[in-house]
């Protein structure tokens, strides 16, 4: 398995990339968000693979984060979900709002990335809830808990904005109930 690769960034078409490892180019698939922090041609370039085996290609996977890579991995293993789809989850989503649109369960916010159909987001936010991973692009100070991402959903159903319950959930402490937090934050959003 290929886990890294280091070398020099010869060519950049996007979404491919060729890296130059000791003489050999290295063709890898790359999603936007990691197209955009690469360095200049001609540069070092250090990115984290995933290399995908099958019976007609072998294909080389590169990201610049290990977020992005996890969030990638638990992308494909997902029926119906292959890493072109993957690919272009992670180019029209970062990998905190893919988190969010998970936490929050907004179907919406992924089918405004192309090839991302209704039935492929209601699939993707039931599959990937809880597989994340606990800090996986979530900003310090929001859900923490399941019982918070639980507060979060009935907040954004009663009509408050992503901004407005994420903030109210994030003053909720670790250890409240889903009832009392939806209490707790219903009483700080009509303080503010």
């Amino acid at each position: 398995m290929i886990g890294r690769i280091l070398g020099t960034l010869l060519d950049k078409t996007p979404p491919q990339i060729l890296v130059d490892c000791s003489g050999v180019g290295y063709e890898v698939d790359v999603p936007m968000s990691t197209l955009y922090t690469l360095p200049a041609v001609g540069q070092t370039v250090t990115l984290l693979t995933h290399l995908s085996i099958r019976e007609d290609a072998h294909q080389l996977f590169g990201f610049a984060t290990a977020q992005e890579r996890e969030a990638f991995r638990a992308l494909i293993k997902i029926s119906g979900v292959g890493a072109r789809i993957a690919l272009a989850v992670l180019s029209g989503l970062s990998v905190n709002e893919l988190a969010q649109a998970i936490a929050a369960r907004d179907p919406a916010r992924l089918t405004r990335v192309p090839g991302i159909g209704k039935k492929t987001a209601e699939r993707l936010l039931l599959e990937l809830r809880g597989k994340l991973g606990p800090d996986l692009g979530r900003p310090a100070g929001s859900i923490t808990t399941p019982g918070h991402a639980d507060v979060l959903q009935a907040l954004l159903t009663l009509g408050y904005s992503e901004r407005e319950a994420t903030a109210a959930v994030g003053k909720l402490p670790a250890d409240c109930g889903v009832d009392d937090g939806i209490r707790q934050a219903l009483k700080l959003l009509a303080k503010a």
